[in-house]
């Protein structure tokens, strides 16, 4: 665990760094850019999919343990996948609204 932790400091110190030799306004968009808004969607829709496994998941395993509770269950599962899908989806609108 501890190890786990050390690597994401070093992830996340690598890449904030950058930001501090950033160019200006001028100078344009560079291939890194795109780079970067595709790794951001990678990321968002990648853990948007393992949100909704792991509610998926849990959704049944009540199911499972109390069948008549399907009514509230599935309303809270519907909405909770809406929410978890819109984050993809607000990601997709920011990058898409920043690359053009």
């Amino acid at each position: 665990m501890r190890k786990l932790q050390y690597l994401f400091m070093t992830a996340a110190a690598l890449l904030l760094a950058p930001a501090a030799f950033a160019q200006t306004a001028e100078a344009g968009k560079s291939g890194l850019f795109y780079i970067a808004a595709g790794l951001g969607m990678a990321l968002a829709a990648g853990l948007c999919g393992l949100a909704q496994g792991k509610a998926t998941a849990s959704a049944a395993e009540a199911l499972a343990r109390n069948p008549g509770a399907r009514p509230g269950i599935f309303t809270f599962l519907i909405l909770g996948l809406a929410f978890i899908e819109s984050l993809a989806l607000f990601t997709f609108v920011i990058i898409f609204l920043k690359v053009q």
